[in-house]
């Protein structure tokens, strides 16, 4: 019998669905949401109602029937640390979603509208590998002083699912392999994945790791503290330096990969700079961690937007094609990853969130 899984990702500006048949997509859609609409609404909760009514409004202008699904699957929002994996949505995850306890996301929607929607079919709910999955070794959580720890927040859906897709097309089970993904999109995160757990990641919301587009990464502790101290800027410009304005908006004044690369290709030598520098942060960041393995890797993926582009592709497998083959899987495939996961939640290995 043919197992339809109806998969949710809300977004900042966006709220995308999709319907995966047995694995294999049978539509998807993105439906856009302007400041305006976005503006009418304090709280990210507060848009639950909009956003159902959008996804319905979207089935039904397909002609879906939605009574024929066998599981609906949330994007995961920002919730407590957790490992990795398909969770079914539970009453505790609800209240911590509906309460941002742990922040305000629009992803914190996805299991939300999940849930009611499974509720009103009688079917089950799932979110699967959030932003706030949690790993680490205890090694990689230590940084030079007892105030700081790191809080891991990666691309984890994307990151997980194309280290399983990597596997399963050798043959091979996630558990059994180590992989470094380096995840190149909006912001970039490069994890270290030992038998099924990412051991180690850098942060990629809050400066660490590569810069991207928008995201500044690590920057001199110093020189920062002494920027803030400065009394020149308040602690949101400081924020969004680093996240928003930062990376490539900063150094060259886009936050489109294809803008920069473009650039190159006219001879700015400026932006060549800044594309190099690009690509040499990534390479080094996955040496890093091919070092934290003991050079003990499989395989290198590159992941995200930005792994459309040949020569960032080129460049990255010219400094790490020494360590593991590389292998791309360009784009998000963050529908796709929800489905899956929803096909493993009917499975049987869905946790539960307490």
């Amino acid at each position: 019998m043919s197992q339809r899984i109806l998969v949710i990702n809300p977004g900042s500006t966006s709220t995308k669905i999709g319907v995966f048949e047995d694995g294999v997509e049978s539509f998807t859609e993105s439906v856009a949401h302007s400041a305006e609409e976005i503006a009418r609404y304090s709280a990210i909760a507060d848009q639950f109602e909009f956003r159902e009514r959008t996804i319905r409004a979207a089935l039904e202008k397909r002609g879906f029937d939605i009574k024929t699904v066998a599981c609906v699957v949330g994007r995961g929002g920002l919730l407590k640390p957790i490992p990795g994996g398909v969770y079914a949505v539970s009453g505790a995850m609800k209240d911590d979603l509906r309460s941002a306890r742990y922040g305000e996301h629009a992803s914190n929607l996805g299991g939300l509208i999940a849930d009611a929607l499974a509720r009103e079919l009688g079917v089950p709910a799932f979110i699967a590998d959030p932003v706030v999955v949690d790993e680490l070794s205890d090694l990689a959580r230590i940084y030079g002083h007892k105030l700081f720890r790191k809080q891991c927040i990666f691309h984890a859906l994307n990151q997980k699912a194309v280290a399983r897709r990597w596997a399963a097309e050798r043959g091979k089970r996630y558990d059994e392999v180590n992989l470094i993904v380096a995840h190149m999109g909006g912001g970039v995160s490069v994890g270290l994945h030992q038998r099924g757990r990412v051991v180690d990641v850098n942060n990629a919301l809050n400066g660490e790791g590569p810069f991207s587009p928008e995201r500044a990464g690590t920057l001199p502790a110093g020189a920062l503290a002494k920027l803030c101290f400065s009394g020149e800027y308040t602690l949101q410009q400081v924020m969004k330096m680093i996240n928003g304005q930062g990376g490539m908006v900063s150094l060259a004044a886009t936050n489109d990969m294809r803008v920069l690369e473009a650039k190159v290709g006219e001879g700015d030598a400026d932006a060549k700079l800044v594309y190099d520098a690009f690509v040499y942060n990534v390479g080094k960041a996955i040496g890093a961690l091919a070092a934290a393995a003991d050079g003990k890797v499989d395989g290198i993926v590159l992941t995200g937007g930005i792994a459309y582009g040949q020569a960032v592709r080129d460049g990255i497998t010219r400094m790490t094609g020494w360590i593991a083959p590389v292998t791309a899987y360009p784009g998000e495939g963050e529908l796709e990853a929800l489905a899956a996961a929803g096909a493993r939640g009917l499975a049987g290995e869905a946790m539960e969130y307490r």
